[in-house]
């Protein structure tokens, strides 16, 4: 064999011992350290990756303790669990060297101050007031001339459209616009309309027609300018006096566009009965407002995580009204799990679930988990998710880790739901992370 030969076999055995190496157990667990790392202030947190080798750990004790250690360096076993517990708000490194000499790692560590919330559960009625006047579709109007057309449509106004202005005026409220729309027609005079679509401002010039079987003046626009439901509440921040409920974005019925929130409330309610859910048709929640509409706060932020504002009035009935911590999306895991909820009346109980699927998520998404309902006396009530039930707190290990957001129609005891952290973020009691790219710990 000669030199070239030989040297070729030496580099294919090379490769497959690589190969072999790479794709041992031990290395994949080495590999799957993670590259940054989030605790609360006074967390502890345990990472395991059972690999058989020895490093040398680099923190500042200050803010990060190894194993207990206050030591800045120290040896430490990575076969077995390392603990780390975090003593106060900041960002650090952790440095990471294997045998003690050979740089692996450098861990970026973000400590954020502790925070606990008090888990919800309570059925809320919700009244939202849009910051427009919402164009949910188009109409034709019966004029003299036997004619039928629509202005609306004419004038390029779409459905979806929101009409945030009428010839410079802010406007909000459907009975105001009746009369100025009235006045235009009587005097011929075109409306400016000044519209958000898209998250763009764009203006139309609309003639009023008038109907001549109504007897009144119209735009040819089915409109409104409110909607209102009944959801669940997530959580209250009681330091911040903050709220988060629904788990979801609050749609126009018709368009299925999200409401941009320029008022609302949120009132305490009382559910009266249950529509069961059933394969392939949903149940939903029946309620009523309690009496004097008690109000427990406003509605600020309509996001894809439900509405977010001020909480005045906490709400009665609850659980627990102790604070519990909460969780970041990578703490959360498959297995047992709880959600909180009222399936009568106005008392919030405990059911059991299965958190049966977690999606790695480093950036606000929707469907962060999936959750299957175990619970049988709430299988045999409501038959599994129901509408209404959208921002039940979904608790595990004695950590608010997320919350109902959907139910599958064609197995109404599985549904979705997100995770907490993006519900926090959007209620602004959690800065929101520059990471993009958190590791699983």
């Amino acid at each position: 064999m000669n030199s070239i030969q030989r040297k070729r076999w030496f580099g294919l055995v090379l490769v497959f011992f690589v190969c072999l190496i790479g794709s041992s157990t031990p290395f994949q667990h080495l590999a799957a350290f993670p590259d940054e790392l989030r605790l609360f202030s006074g967390q502890l947190k345990r990472l395991d990756y059972g690999v058989p080798v020895h490093a040398k750990i680099t923190v500042d004790p200050a803010m990060l303790q190894v194993n207990g250690s206050s030591s800045r360096s120290m040896s430490v076993d990575l076969n077995k669990p390392l603990s780390l517990q975090s003593t106060k708000a900041g960002s650090t490194e952790m440095s990471l060297k294997l045998f003690g000499t050979i740089p692996f790692k450098t861990v970026k560590v973000n400590v954020v101050p502790d925070l606990h919330v008090i888990p919800g559960g309570q059925t809320i009625g919700v009244k939202v007031k849009s910051a427009g006047i919402m164009v949910v579709g188009h109409h034709l109007v019966n004029e003299d001339n036997g004619k039928k057309t629509s202005p609306g449509e004419v004038a390029d106004v779409h459905v979806g459209d929101l009409i945030t202005m009428v010839d410079g005026t802010a406007i909000n409220d459907v009975h105001k616009l009746a009369s100025v729309v009235e006045q235009a027609g009587i005097t011929k005079r075109h409306l400016k309309l000044t519209i958000k679509r898209s998250g763009k401002l764009v203006e139309r010039q609309l003639l009023p027609s008038y109907d001549v079987e109504d007897k009144s003046w119209r735009l040819g626009l089915y409109i409104r300018d409110s909607a209102a439901g009944v959801g669940t509440l997530t959580f209250y921040a009681p330091d911040q006096g903050v709220y988060g409920a629904l788990g979801h974005v609050i749609t126009d019925m018709d368009t299925q566009l999200p409401i941009e929130v320029g008022d609302g409330q949120i009132l305490q309610s009382h559910v009266t009965s249950i529509n069961k859910s059933q394969h392939g048709e949903p149940g939903e929640k029946r309620a009523q407002f309690v009496k004097q509409s008690r109000i427990l706060g406003n509605i600020k932020r309509n996001t894809p995580f439900g509405i977010f504002g001020g909480m005045t009035d906490q709400p009665e009935h609850g659980y627990d009204n102790r604070k519990v911590p909460v969780a970041f999306a990578e703490e959360v895991k498959e297995g047992p799990a709880e959600i909180w909820t009222v399936i009568d009346g106005q008392k919030v109980e405990r059911f059991d679930i299965e958190i049966v699927h977690v999606t790695k998520q480093s950036v606000p998404a929707t469907k962060g988990m999936v959750i299957r309902i175990t619970d049988k006396r709430l299988l045999e009530r409501t038959g599994g998710i129901v509408q209404g039930m959208s921002g039940s707190p979904i608790l595990q290990n004695g950590k608010l880790v997320g919350a109902v957001t959907h139910v599958f129609v064609n197995d109404p005891s599985s549904g979705y739901g997100c995770f907490i952290e993006w519900m926090l973020q959007d209620a602004g009691v959690l800065l929101k992370s520059a990471n993009k790219n958190l590791e699983a710990a």
